[in-house]
């Protein structure tokens, strides 16, 4: 099996800031959701896609105090990655990483083709050959330092609040009271029927812990940001639908292609298409640079462990970014080029694997608070260990259910992921054995030698 790199001999630079995080994390959440959901939700819910949207923001709330638990305890780069293979299970950690890194790529695909699509609402481009161009410029600005994504991803949200508030101002004159009546008073079917698109709007927001070993001071930042990021968001999300209802009503949004255009028109005239043009293309943008700073961050910490060739765990000796995970990464979102279009096969492609991931996060709070009573006792932000379980076991449940929500509308993402993760299993267990054989016949090991078991290493944590 491929050795581990040593972590000493290379380092990752601390060049995140708070504001940066908060950025991060509500960058990766508003992004293509907030221009393709707000139609079908409108035609499926309403004017009770208002309380579908803060419905659906409960469960991300579970998963964000989750991780804002861990990441006060045991913040580290490609965190989700860390705790599950140290609390819970290698083969678990493996496991949900290894359909991340394809769901990653598929996520750079939806994200690149949404961009392109209001991009030719103003100008005609060549599809594939100008997602291939913005590929590039995100792996420019990833390869080159974390602090240069990291203030590129800043900038970005700051000129896409700054749209939004424009939007939102315009509107103020015009938004109607009537539009909460109405939310609630059309029943809990419409409510709940569009609460798993409106759930897709949240996804991401937890990017904040996984750059933890690159932050200053992570223990009280990474959570800080990541409850900061969930809050701008939800402010966000309810000011521009509350404003979209009162100007077109939940008709006009649901008969338009680009619902925010439209709503745009009411106050802006002449001067909406390009600011929500502009809107989306900045929003896109910097979601894709937030998704693929994560997804080199994974395949290095893969690389890093010896779950993937230990090239991928190398840090640039001048940039001090995982240089070789990041050519890795940009190939493979490449690679996404040729995987179908169909915008349902896109998003469930990307959301399972990532409920599988906070199925995962939840496991190993759970273990934490139950076996490591050490590192529990590390956590700045004091939950009980009772409350730990219960937000655990709660987010199980949730992330499930979210997963299974759309089986029923196209199955081809899990049999595209399943024999995805049937393939990685397959790799995973080959290099286990050869890593076995190359160490040779057995031996007695001498008291120095003994290995370190999870008993072992609760023991430690209790002392």
């Amino acid at each position: 099996m491929n050795q581990a790199v040593d972590p000493s001999d290379e380092q990752l630079k601390k060049g995140i800031r708070l504001i940066d995080l908060v950025m991060l994390g509500a960058g990766t959440a508003i992004g293509s959701s907030v221009f393709v959901v707000m139609s079908p939700a409108a035609k499926i819910g309403g004017s009770g896609m208002l309380v579908s949207l803060l419905i659906s923001a409960l469960p991300m709330l579970i998963f964000g105090l989750v991780y804002a638990y861990m990441a006060s305890a045991a913040p580290q780069t490609a965190a989700s990655f860390e705790w599950q293979r140290e609390y819970t299970s290698p083969v678990v950690a493996f496991s949900v990483v290894w359909m991340r890194a394809l769901s990653s790529g598929v996520a750079m695909i939806l994200l690149a083709q949404t961009l392109v699509q209001y991009l030719l609402m103003i100008v005609v481009v060549p599809v594939k050959p100008m997602m291939a161009l913005l590929f590039s410029v995100i792996f420019a600005l990833n390869y080159f330092g974390v602090a240069i994504a990291a203030r590129a991803q800043t900038v970005l949200m700051l000129c896409l609040l700054a749209a939004f508030g424009i939007f939102v101002a315009a509107s103020a004159p015009s938004v109607r009271l009537e539009v909460f009546v109405a939310a609630i008073s059309g029943g809990w079917r419409p409510i709940l029927q569009a609460l798993p698109l409106m759930i897709s709007l949240f996804l991401g927001i937890e990017a904040t812990t996984e750059v933890g070993g690159e932050v200053k001071d992570p223990t009280r930042n990474v959570p800080l940001g990541l409850i900061l990021a969930m809050v701008l968001t939800t402010i966000v999300y309810l000011a521009i639908c509350v404003a979209s209802l009162s100007l077109i009503g939940p008709k006009g949004l649901a008969d338009s292609e680009a619902p925010l255009v439209s709503a745009a028109e009411v106050v802006l005239g002449r001067w909406a298409r390009p600011l929500i043009v502009a809107s989306a293309f900045v929003a896109l943008l910097k979601s894709m640079n937030a998704v693929f700073l994560v997804y080199a961050r994974f395949l290095y910490a893969m690389g890093k462990a010896g779950q993937l060739p230990v090239a991928l765990g190398k840090v640039h000796r001048r940039w001090g970014t995982p240089h070789v995970a990041t050519v890795l990464a940009f190939l493979l979102a490449c690679s996404g080029l040729l995987l179908p279009s169909s915008l349902i096969f896109l998003v469930l492609a990307v959301s399972v694997p990532t409920m599988a991931k906070y199925v995962g996060t939840c496991l190993a709070a759970y273990s934490v608070v139950t076996h490591y009573p050490g590192v529990h006792a590390r956590a700045r932000i004091h939950f009980s260990r009772t409350t730990v379980k219960l937000l655990s076991v709660a987010g199980i449940v949730a992330a499930l259910v979210i997963a299974s929500l759309g089986a029923g509308s196209d199955v081809r993402p899990y049999i595209l992921l399943g024999s995805w993760l049937i393939a990685g299993l397959i790799y995973y267990s080959w290099t286990r054995r050869r890593g076995r054989r190359d160490l040779g016949p057995l031996r007695p090991a001498s008291p120095i030698e003994q290995p370190t078991t999870i008993s072992n290493c609760r023991n430690a944590n209790r002392g």
